[in-house]
Protein backbone atom coordinates (compact mmCIF):
# COMPACT_ATOMS: atom_id res chain seq x y z
CA UNK A 1 0.00 0.00 0.00
CA UNK A 2 1.24 3.47 -0.86
CA UNK A 3 0.48 6.03 1.82
CA UNK A 4 0.02 9.65 0.77
CA UNK A 5 1.83 11.47 3.59
CA UNK A 6 -0.04 14.73 2.89
CA UNK A 7 -3.36 12.98 3.62
CA UNK A 8 -2.14 10.85 6.52
CA UNK A 9 -2.60 11.34 10.24
CA UNK A 10 -0.93 9.36 13.03
CA UNK A 11 -1.88 9.10 16.69
CA UNK A 12 0.08 8.87 19.93
CA UNK A 13 -1.14 8.83 23.49
CA UNK A 14 -0.84 7.13 26.84
CA UNK A 15 -2.23 3.78 27.85
CA UNK A 16 -3.82 5.29 30.95
CA UNK A 17 -6.07 8.16 30.00
CA UNK A 18 -6.28 10.90 32.59
CA UNK A 19 -9.40 12.64 33.78
CA UNK A 20 -8.70 15.41 31.30
CA UNK A 21 -9.16 13.06 28.33
CA UNK A 22 -12.05 14.31 26.20
CA UNK A 23 -13.32 11.76 23.69
CA UNK A 24 -15.72 14.31 22.19
CA UNK A 25 -12.82 16.66 21.46
CA UNK A 26 -10.83 13.82 19.90
CA UNK A 27 -13.76 12.96 17.63
CA UNK A 28 -14.14 16.65 16.66
CA UNK A 29 -10.44 16.80 15.71
CA UNK A 30 -10.67 13.61 13.63
CA UNK A 31 -13.81 14.83 11.84
CA UNK A 32 -12.03 18.11 11.08
CA UNK A 33 -9.08 16.23 9.60
CA UNK A 34 -11.43 14.17 7.41
CA UNK A 35 -13.14 17.36 6.22
CA UNK A 36 -9.69 18.72 5.47
CA UNK A 37 -8.95 15.81 3.12
CA UNK A 38 -7.22 13.29 5.39
CA UNK A 39 -8.07 9.72 4.42
CA UNK A 40 -5.30 7.57 5.96
CA UNK A 41 -5.12 7.09 9.73
CA UNK A 42 -2.19 5.29 11.37
CA UNK A 43 -3.03 3.71 14.73
CA UNK A 44 -0.40 2.08 16.95
CA UNK A 45 -2.90 -0.46 18.34
CA UNK A 46 -1.98 0.02 22.02
CA UNK A 47 -4.40 -0.01 24.94
CA UNK A 48 -5.81 3.37 25.93
CA UNK A 49 -5.58 6.31 23.54
CA UNK A 50 -4.94 4.20 20.44
CA UNK A 51 -7.99 2.07 21.19
CA UNK A 52 -10.18 5.16 21.59
CA UNK A 53 -8.90 6.55 18.28
CA UNK A 54 -9.57 3.25 16.52
CA UNK A 55 -13.15 3.09 17.81
CA UNK A 56 -13.89 6.63 16.63
CA UNK A 57 -12.34 5.95 13.21
CA UNK A 58 -14.20 2.66 12.86
CA UNK A 59 -17.50 4.42 13.49
CA UNK A 60 -16.69 7.27 11.09
CA UNK A 61 -15.63 4.81 8.40
CA UNK A 62 -19.28 3.77 8.09
CA UNK A 63 -20.01 7.10 6.38
CA UNK A 64 -16.58 8.45 5.40
CA UNK A 65 -14.08 7.23 2.81
CA UNK A 66 -11.18 6.64 5.20
CA UNK A 67 -8.67 3.87 5.78
CA UNK A 68 -7.52 2.66 9.18
CA UNK A 69 -3.97 1.34 9.10
CA UNK A 70 -2.87 -0.74 12.08
CA UNK A 71 0.81 -0.06 12.79
CA UNK A 72 1.95 -2.98 14.88
CA UNK A 73 5.36 -2.98 16.62
CA UNK A 74 5.63 -6.79 16.73
CA UNK A 75 3.50 -9.90 16.30
CA UNK A 76 3.23 -10.37 20.08
CA UNK A 77 2.09 -6.82 20.91
CA UNK A 78 -0.88 -8.14 22.90
CA UNK A 79 1.24 -10.49 25.07
CA UNK A 80 0.62 -8.55 28.31
CA UNK A 81 -2.95 -7.50 27.51
CA UNK A 82 -5.81 -8.79 29.67
CA UNK A 83 -8.16 -11.31 28.07
CA UNK A 84 -10.71 -8.54 27.46
CA UNK A 85 -8.03 -6.34 25.88
CA UNK A 86 -6.83 -9.23 23.69
CA UNK A 87 -10.36 -9.83 22.40
CA UNK A 88 -10.78 -6.12 21.59
CA UNK A 89 -7.34 -6.04 19.96
CA UNK A 90 -8.21 -9.01 17.72
CA UNK A 91 -11.46 -7.31 16.65
CA UNK A 92 -9.55 -4.14 15.79
CA UNK A 93 -6.96 -6.08 13.79
CA UNK A 94 -9.73 -7.84 11.88
CA UNK A 95 -11.39 -4.48 11.20
CA UNK A 96 -8.26 -2.60 10.09
CA UNK A 97 -8.00 -1.87 6.37
CA UNK A 98 -4.28 -2.59 6.40
CA UNK A 99 -1.78 -4.06 8.86
CA UNK A 100 1.87 -3.01 8.95
CA UNK A 101 4.23 -4.98 11.20
CA UNK A 102 7.40 -3.10 12.09
CA UNK A 103 9.10 -6.17 13.57
CA UNK A 104 8.32 -9.87 13.66
CA UNK A 105 9.54 -10.30 17.23
CA UNK A 106 9.59 -8.03 20.25
CA UNK A 107 12.74 -5.97 20.73
CA UNK A 108 13.41 -3.20 23.22
CA UNK A 109 13.14 -0.68 20.36
CA UNK A 110 10.19 -2.04 18.36
CA UNK A 111 7.65 0.31 19.94
CA UNK A 112 9.80 3.36 19.20
CA UNK A 113 10.46 2.11 15.65
CA UNK A 114 6.69 1.79 15.17
CA UNK A 115 6.21 5.34 16.44
CA UNK A 116 8.98 6.68 14.18
CA UNK A 117 7.44 4.91 11.18
CA UNK A 118 4.07 6.50 11.92
CA UNK A 119 5.53 10.01 12.29
CA UNK A 120 7.66 9.59 9.16
CA UNK A 121 4.55 8.52 7.21
CA UNK A 122 2.22 11.32 8.36
CA UNK A 123 1.88 15.07 7.98
CA UNK A 124 -0.15 15.41 11.21
CA UNK A 125 0.25 13.77 14.62
CA UNK A 126 -2.70 13.85 17.01
CA UNK A 127 -1.35 13.47 20.54
CA UNK A 128 -2.70 13.09 24.03
CA UNK A 129 0.35 13.93 26.14
CA UNK A 130 0.07 14.10 29.92
CA UNK A 131 3.59 13.12 30.97
CA UNK A 132 7.06 14.37 30.10
CA UNK A 133 8.47 10.87 29.82
CA UNK A 134 7.75 7.64 27.99
CA UNK A 135 6.87 6.70 24.43
CA UNK A 136 4.27 9.38 23.80
CA UNK A 137 6.66 12.11 24.98
CA UNK A 138 9.43 10.70 22.76
CA UNK A 139 7.08 10.48 19.78
CA UNK A 140 5.89 14.08 20.14
CA UNK A 141 9.50 15.27 20.37
CA UNK A 142 10.43 13.20 17.31
CA UNK A 143 7.51 14.75 15.40
CA UNK A 144 8.73 18.23 16.39
CA UNK A 145 12.22 17.43 15.06
CA UNK A 146 10.65 16.16 11.82
CA UNK A 147 8.44 19.28 11.48
CA UNK A 148 5.23 17.25 11.58
CA UNK A 149 2.16 19.25 12.59
CA UNK A 150 1.02 18.27 16.08
CA UNK A 151 -2.53 18.59 17.37
CA UNK A 152 -2.78 18.14 21.13
CA UNK A 153 -6.04 16.77 22.52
Amino acid sequence: MIIDRARTCAFTGHRNLGRDFNKTELERVIKGLIKGGFTFFLVGMAVGFDTECFKILENLRKTENIRIIACIPCETQDYKFSEKQKAEYKKMLDSADEKIYVSKEYTKNCMFKRNMFMVDSASVLVAHLISDRGGTFQTVNYAKRKNVNIIMV
